[in-house]
């Protein structure tokens, strides 16, 4: 394991870089059935606290869970409900980054990621995409970042049973996160 230096993210300033929603992009997927579902949350924001040791960078997302979408009402209506996500009681879904590191060649954002009230570690694989001016007088960073998570761990258990060891729901949750951020 190794310190990630700014030679990792050329341009990328210390300072506070706010998401922009309109330009990023929070998606899932999990098997169901033979395949995968593929899904999106529409409504999040969050900002980078970007360090001059770019390991002690932090960052806090908050996602609406009620935003959910898979591109079919009536699942969406059902995992808004207690059965799944219980946005009634839990409407949003939290990461709070606390630090990155450099493994193997790959720089990660540990954090904890809190779904329906539970809290969990997590650490997601990113990479920086570049910095550069935008139309409208700002200066952006981008980044693509992923992660699998396991969404029994966070109390989600609901499932339909298909006979043997199959189910309509796999366990697995892959997370991928597109992010443009734009210096505050």
């Amino acid at each position: 394991m190794s310190t990630p230096t700014a030679a990792v993210a050329p341009g990328l300033t210390a300072g506070t870089w706010n998401i922009d929603p309109s330009h990023s992009e929070v998606t899932f997927a999990i098997r169901h059935l033979m395949s995968k579902v593929r899904g999106s949350f529409t409504e999040f924001s969050g900002s980078l606290e970007i360090a001059e040791d770019l390991s002690a960078s932090t960052a806090t997302v908050e996602i609406q869970m009620a935003s959910i979408d898979t591109r079919n009402a009536d699942r969406d209506n059902h995992v808004r409900t207690a059965d799944v996500l219980d946005v009634e009681n839990h409407p949003t879904m939290t990461f709070t980054g606390r630090g990155i590191r450099t493994e193997g060649g790959t720089h990660y954002l540990d954090g904890e990621l809190a779904i329906r009230g539970v809290s969990r570690p997590v650490s997601l694989a990113v990479e920086f995409n570049g910095v550069g001016d935008d139309p409208w007088g700002g200066f952006r960073a981008g980044f693509s970042a992923e992660t699998e998570i396991n969404r029994k761990d966070w109390g989600i258990e609901f499932n339909v049973p298909l006979g043997g060891d199959k189910a309509l729901l796999g366990d697995k949750v892959a997370i991928q996160l597109e992010v443009q951020a734009v210096r505050a």
